[in-house]
Formats: structure tokens, sequence, C-alpha cells
């Protein structure tokens, strides 16, 4: 058991937020990501050995029934004997006697040191869990930030095309571009609109002409 908590410092005792830091300058979100599935794992691992750990405890607990039964069968029987004068089955009883009172005394202090462990042990596993959920928190704030800085990069490449790498136009690029296209449809409505009145007077002119 002591070795599988050694396994497992950095989730029970280590500062989870003092490791995680010093893995986020490579790639936090895959860093963490294989903290978070190694966690799971051993949290489900350590989850199985509390249930057997309580199920021995039950054991422990029937063993010691089952003697403090025997020892009270046998006591009965003794003094059946004792009264009948079967010194053999006198010795029989206590001997027996003796045998399971050294055994349930043996099972009370197995039973009390299994309850102890394994209070211990869930105490222990609760931390673990949640260590892991500290992890998953941990997760999300970390894709927070690499979203920010995503976010932010894009935005920078678009307004401040010299401090980054260059990718698409410049905020005023944009500006002047659109005000050239602005001219651009302008001037083609101003010359359609010559034209059209070009056109206009022009077939004034040619419906006067038929009529004189």
């Amino acid at each position: 058991m002591n070795s599988l908590w050694n396994r497992l410092k950095y989730t029970v005792q280590a500062d989870l937020h003092a490791v995680l830091d010093k893995q986020e300058k490579k790639n936090p979100i895959a860093m963490l990501n294989q903290y978070i599935v190694e966690a799971e794992k051993q949290t489900a691992s350590v989850g199985k050995l509390l249930e057997r750990q309580g199920q021995l405890k039950i054991a422990l607990e029937k063993e010691y029934a089952e003697a403090a039964s025997m020892v009270d069968k046998r006591r009965t029987q003794l003094q059946l004997a004792e009264a009948t004068g079967e010194e053999d089955l006198v010795t029989f009883a206590q001997a027996e006697i003796h045998a399971y009172e050294t055994r349930a005394a043996d099972l009370a202090g197995s039973i009390t040191e299994s309850e102890q462990e394994l209070l211990s042990l869930e105490r222990r596993f609760e931390e673990m869990k949640h260590k892991v959920k500290d992890m998953k928190v941990r997760q999300l704030q970390l894709m927070g930030k690499e979203n920010v800085t995503r976010a932010n990069r894009r935005m920078d490449t678009f307004i401040s095309p010299d401090q980054v790498d260059k990718q698409i136009s410049s905020v005023e690029e944009m500006k002047s571009y659109i005000e050239n296209l602005d001219q651009k449809i302008s001037n083609a409505y101003e010359t359609s609109s010559m034209e059209r009145r070009l056109e206009s007077l022009e077939k004034s002119a040619t419906q006067k002409a038929e009529i004189v």
C-alpha cells in the first residue's frame, strides 16, 4: 500500500499547481491531459483497493463473530462436562475455550487496526479525488488561457501586423481598401448616372425630331 501511495504522491502530497506551472512552458494542455488520464486510472485502482480493504474487514468481523460464538458454546459444554464428571471432556473444553478466546482477542485487535487503516485510506482517497478535480478545473483554466492567447494573437495580427508575422491586412490597410472600393463604386455610379442622362437627352432629341 505504501508503494502505491508513493507512486501517487504527485496527486496526493505534491503541490498540484507547482507541478503544472513547471510544465506549462512546454505544452500545458497536452501535459495536463496526460496527468488527468493517469490520475483517473490511479484513482480507479485505489478505489478498488479500498473496496477490497472493506471486504477484508467484513471477513475479519465474521471470523471474530464465529470465534466469540464458539467461546460461548464451549463454556456451556464445559459446564455440562463438569456436571457429569467427564474429565477428558472438561480438559478438551477448557483448551478449546482458551484457543477461541485467543483467536477472538487477536481478531478484535486486527479489526480495530483495519478500521483505523481504512479510515486513513478513505481520507487520503477523498484528498486524491479532490486533486483530480483540481486538475480538471486547472484544465478549464488553461484552455481559457489558450483561447485568450490565440484570440489576442489573431487580433494582434489584424491590428498590429508590424508586431507579428504578417498574415492578413491591417486595419489601416483594410480601411484604405474599403475607401478605395467605395470611391470606385461611387465613380461607377456617377458614370452610369451621366450615361443615363445622356441617353435620356438623346432619346428626347430623337422624339422631337420625329415630331417635326
